[in-house]
């Protein structure tokens, strides 16, 4: 598969982070606090999140992992820490500063289309939101993560001995009797670690496949 260049992508990225904050934009008071499909995160914790990794640079990037300790849950937490605010709509509104920006910790550019599609639905689905998501850039995202290993936050191993087709798009990885069928997203969010209804998917692998989404 020919990687997509940086401009395919980041249209892309930025097209997703304006329909989160807008559809964040009517958010209950209340709700800010529901659980994500992250563990241990909020819905607003993801949010400040998505701030900190929008301003993220390689070089700062590099100078946190350092004060971290190499410790990404460290330095996450000391990320989330410094763009969430008290009152959520600040969180939000600085969000809205951050959506057309193109920096990037060190990492291949697939991974922007990751964080924008997966903590987009780590907000969305916990509120009952939805969002139309394009099938053939979900798949680029999805195509990154079945070949990264989850030590570096792709999901190559929850992959492993599954036949993945997407119903959406032409995408398809993997090979044996255990197909597992669905959209993109759902293939992509169960690779990547996130809960997963059986029903989102179908095929003789399905519940096998199932059991892989959130660990």
């Amino acid at each position: 598969m020919t990687p997509a260049p940086s401009s395919v992508i980041w249209p892309v990225v930025h097209r997703e982070r304006l329909a989160l904050a807008d559809d964040l934009e009517s958010l209950a008071p209340g709700h800010w606090e529901t659980p994500s499909l992250c563990p241990g995160w909020s819905v607003h914790d993801v949010l400040a999140h998505l701030v900190d990794s929008a301003k993220t640079t390689r070089l700062g990037f590099i100078r946190r992992m350092f004060a971290a300790g190499f410790n990404f849950d460290q330095d996450n937490a000391v990320g989330i820490a410094g763009e969430r605010c008290a009152d959520p709509a600040r969180t939000l509104a600085g969000f809205r500063t951050v959506l057309t920006r193109t920096s990037t910790p060190p990492a291949a550019l697939p991974t922007r289309l990751v964080e924008a599609f997966v903590h987009g639905e780590d907000i969305r689905r916990p509120l009952g939101l939805r969002s139309d998501y394009q099938a053939a850039h979900v798949a680029t995202a999805l195509e990154y993560q079945v070949r990264t290993s989850t030590k570096l936050g792709g999901g190559k191993e929850r992959a492993a001995g599954f036949r993945l087709v997407a119903t959406d798009t032409g995408f398809e990885h993997g090979s044996g009797d255990l197909m597992v069928r669905g959209p993109a997203i759902s293939l992509l969010l169960a690779v990547s670690g996130r809960p997963l209804a059986v029903d989102e998917i179908s095929g003789p692998g399905a519940a096998a496949f199932a059991t892989h989404a959130g660990s």
